[in-house]
């Protein structure tokens, strides 16, 4: 090599070059649109479809992008947003969110609680507990799934039906009355089971929100333990933060 050449530009290097494209695309395109196809990519960057095709790959693990097999990539669809405030009695039952939610139930039983149901709600092993799985949408389209766990003398008379309209917690008041009060909520990331993706037409091991929550009534009995998953690509969790001399 003279010392008039000039080494060829790197891998890396241009694949940071389609990512910087790509991401002033997605900021400039609105949620769900589709991609410029890998070969015509390619052709207007003038570089090869393997690296359009890694930087691509970088942004779907990122969540910019998605891939629906048979139609190809697109910018990710636009998130539901959940507020969280510290009084918000419902947060995560109904939530608070544009969209038209709705629910169905996927299987209704009551069973009797066990040893680990029992500690949770604080019934005896042999007392009957209600569980319930429901999938739930947002404009027709899966959100998420929740499992619901309740002790079944509060909730005598309950049917699935009854899980698939309205507001839970208000039924809860207004049927049974059973006043929620307080809870204990937890957020961590997880990924799709091959179940859950089934259920929520997503990939297997795509990210997923696991929301677990421990609720009690007026009378601090627990009332409700809750597990439920969200689409990471679709749902997101906002929180208002207040300080004072002590924050850090």
């Amino acid at each position: 090599m003279t010392s008039s050449s000039k080494p060829a530009p790197r891998a890396t290097a241009k694949r940071d070059l389609v990512r910087a494209h790509l991401i002033d695309v997605i900021e400039r395109s609105g949620p769900g649109t589709s991609l410029t196809a890998e070969r015509d990519l390619a052709a207007e960057l003038g570089v090869s479809r393997p690296t359009i095709r890694a930087a691509v790959e970088d942004l779907i693990r990122s969540g910019l992008l998605v891939r629906q097999h048979g139609r190809g990539t697109f910018t990710a669809p636009h998130k539901v947003t959940q507020e969280m405030t510290g009084t918000t009695t419902n947060a995560l039952a109904v939530p608070p969110a544009e969209g038209d939610w709705t629910s169905h139930v996927v299987s209704f039983a009551t069973a009797p609680a066990g040893h680990a149901r029992a500690a949770r709600l604080g019934v005896e092993p042999d007392d009957g507990v209600l569980r319930v799985v429901r999938l739930r949408f947002v404009d027709g389209e899966a959100m998420s799934i929740e499992r619901l766990e309740l002790p079944a003398h509060l909730v005598d008379g309950l049917t699935a039906v009854d899980m698939e309209q309205g507001n839970f917690y208000h039924l809860l008041r207004e049927r049974f009355r059973v006043t929620v009060h307080d809870a204990v909520q937890t957020v961590e990331p997880t990924v799709a089971t091959p179940e859950q993706a089934d259920l929520l037409d997503c990939p297997v091991y795509a990210p997923l929100l696991q929301i677990t929550r421990v609720t009690r009534d007026t009378t601090g009995r627990t009332v409700e333990h809750a597990q439920a998953v969200y689409r990471g690509d679709r749902y997101r969790i906002t929180s208002k933060l207040r300080f004072d001399a002590s924050s850090g």
